[in-house]
Parts: C-alpha cells; structure tokens; sequence
C-alpha cells in the first residue's frame, strides 16, 4: 500500500511547461518577460525548497499560479498607494483613461473648478442652475403668501422651490441723499444756499464735499428710516412669505428662485458626473506591466513568490502528515512550512509598505527641507576668505 501511495505523488519534474496559458488568469501572458522570469523563478523556488534532494510535492501550475499572485500583489499594493496619494488629482477626471505607471502632475483644479460651480448656482455667480424669476400679487391688508402653494397652482407641479432673493426694499438712501423730501436729504437748493449760490443753476454749479459727507448722511437716512418709520422687511420660513410693513396698497412683490430638481438634474447629467472617477472603486489603476517593474520590485515579488511556494507546500503536505514506510512512518514537515510562509509574507508586506509610505508627496516634501535645511548647516562651516587691502 505504501509503495502505491508512494508511485502516485506527484513530484516537481526539474521544469515545467510553456508559461502561456497555465497561469490561473493569464494577465501578463502576453509579456515575455513575465514568461520567462516565471519559469526561472519555479525552477529556483523548488531549489529553494529542497529540489532534487528531496521531492516537491508541486507542478507547473502551482509555480505559475504563486508567480502571477506575487506580481498581483505587488501591483495591487503599488496601486492602492498610488490611489491615496493621487486621489484629490484624479477626482472628476474621465475614468476611461488609465493612470497605471504613469507620472500623475498637477493639482485638484478640475474637481474644484466643478465644485465652485455647484456653489456658483447657490449664489448666483454661475454654475449650471438658472435662476428663475417669479412675483406674487400683494394685496391690502394681506401680510401673509405662500410662495410654494401659489407656484403649484400656476405651474400645476410639485417641484420644490429654494427662494434665493425677494425684492422688497425702500429704494437705496444713496438716491435720497439730495431728496428735498428725506429729514435727512439734503436738496440741491440747499446745498447751493449753503455755499451762497442760491441764484445760480443748479445745473451748472457743484459743490466739492469729501466722500466721508455722503456716507454719513445715507447712514442718517437708513437708521432713520430704522428707528422712525416702518422699515421694509420680510420673514420667509419653508417658503411662507410674511411681509413688513403691513401692505396698505395693491403692489407686486418680485423673488427669484431655483428649483430643486434642476440641481438633480446637474448632479447627474452626463456632461457632469458620469464616467468620472468618484471614489476609490473607479479610479483608473490596472495591473502594473511586469516589463515595466524595477530590479528592486522583482526580487520582492520573487521573494513573497518563495513564500506562498511554502504556503501551498506546507498545506499539502500537512493534509498528509505523516506517511508509513516499511518498519515506520515519516512526519512531513508541512505545518513549520505555513507557519514560516505566513511570518515571511507579513514581513515583506510590512517592508514594501513602509517603503512606499515614505515616498508619499507629503513625506518627500518633508525630507527635501530637510535636507536643505542640513545643507545650510553643513555651508555654515566653511570657512570664509579674509581679504586684507
């Protein structure tokens, strides 16, 4: 029974088959330099193992499989390094277009330029929301309007009304400045009286006083107008209109407003926010080009490829743990295999995150000034020339 068990492992052969088409997902398939690094790379690991001293209890495809994982891996940590640190760049550029291995410049103008319009339609200083004007029909004796019920009755919708504006003002004290008729005016026949020149035009005559005049008699007139009279104001709470004073005429009251849905329809026209990257899910990174990798980033992948060679090794191995010879048995050594695959693949995972941590925009910026700074002290040191004349 033994000798049958032992005719029907199956042992690592010294080499394997061609590359192309035996890796699980066939990413880097077409790239010669992943193919041949590949098949070097399973040789070396069942070296690595114990190859040919002792059988590897794995094929072709386990190498391959472990392989093309490691340089996923590596991608995908390179990736999501270059996500975070580029994130605020790429916000509301075309998704379509891939970042992956490229040099990512610029600044996050395009996502604030988009932002600055949603607040321009707030304020009404641009974006893509018109403001639309409306006027209700004061009546005498009728302080209260319902700006809300009185649109759904005209337009017959039910569309949600934001009131930006509602003109009902007395007209600005710097136009009654020279009014005869203001307490605080001060008409042109006046002014001419003051001056000594109450014979002459008015047309023809003016009298030279600093700006600072002007500005203290339109605040005389606004705070009398505050203090003695009913000034014009207004409440508007969940588009109920409440005006003061009271109205005593029959007058229109003019507002502009938007409309709710209209900013719907912005946040999601085509033109805005589709095929756009939005978040971490969209942003267009795809695997890295194993040809394009450094020396550094291949011997980390060839390392953590040993490593998962070990996990699966280990996980074979530790399903049979022991195996009956003629006068005993053989322990197969698989769970010290998975113990030492799991501590080398969270070292070299902490290894390569620590490097690119330390290549962050952030931190780089840090260690060039500091290393001005180091400059200047090290300039500082120089001795100086002495020039005697």
């Amino acid at each position: 029974m033994s000798a049958n068990l032992d005719s029907d492992r199956v042992r690592w052969p010294g080499s394997g088959s061609a590359v192309p088409g035996r890796t699980p997902f066939g990413f880097y398939d077409d790239d010669p330099k992943f193919t041949s690094e590949c098949s070097s790379s399973a040789v070396w690991a069942a070296i690595r193992l114990g190859y040919p001293i002792e059988d590897i209890e794995l094929i072709d495809l386990n190498f391959y499989a472990a392989f093309e994982e490691s340089v996923n891996e590596y991608s995908s940590q390179v990736n999501q390094f270059n996500i975070r640190n580029n994130m605020l760049n790429l916000l509301g550029t075309p998704a379509n277009k891939d970042a992956t291995g490229k040099a990512v410049t610029g600044s996050p103008l395009p996502y604030v330029i988009n932002l600055s319009r949603a607040y321009g339609s707030e304020v009404g200083v641009g974006g893509n929301v018109d403001w639309k004007k409306g006027h209700v029909d004061v009546v005498a004796g009728q302080q209260n309007y319902d700006l809300q019920c009185l649109y759904d009755q005209a337009s017959g919708s039910g569309n949600r009304l934001e009131i930006k504006r509602i003109f009902h003002n007395q007209s600005p004290a710097t136009a009654r400045i020279y009014d005869p008729f203001s307490m605080t005016g001060m008409s042109y026949s006046n002014v001419l009286n003051e001056m000594g020149f109450a014979g002459y035009s008015p047309a023809v005559q003016f009298l030279m006083t600093p700006i600072f005049e002007d500005l203290l008699r339109a605040q005389a007139i606004e705070f009398n107008d505050m203090v003695r009279k009913s000034a014009y104001s207004f409440e508007i709470v969940n588009n109920k209109l409440r005006l003061f004073p009271i109205p005593n005429t029959n007058y229109k009251v003019y507002f502009e407003y938007s409309l709710e849905s209209d900013k719907e329809a912005d946040i999601f026209s085509p033109g805005n926010n589709y095929d756009k990257v939005s978040d971490y899910s969209n942003v267009p990174y795809d695997n890295l080009k194993y040809r394009t990798i450094n020396g550094p980033g291949r011997q980390w992948i060839r390392k953590y490829f040993l490593a998962l060679c070990k996990e699966v090794l280990g996980a074979i191995r530790q399903k049979y743990s022991t195996i009956p010879i003629p006068g005993g048995e053989v322990t197969l050594d698989g769970g010290e295999l998975r113990s030492e695959a799991s501590a080398e693949k969270e070292a070299l995972m902490s290894q390569l995150r620590e490097m690119l941590e330390s290549t962050l925009g952030s931190n780089l910026v840090e260690q060039q000034a500091n290393k001005a700074e180091k400059s200047q002290d090290i300039l500082r040191k120089v001795p100086m020339f002495i020039y005697i004349g």
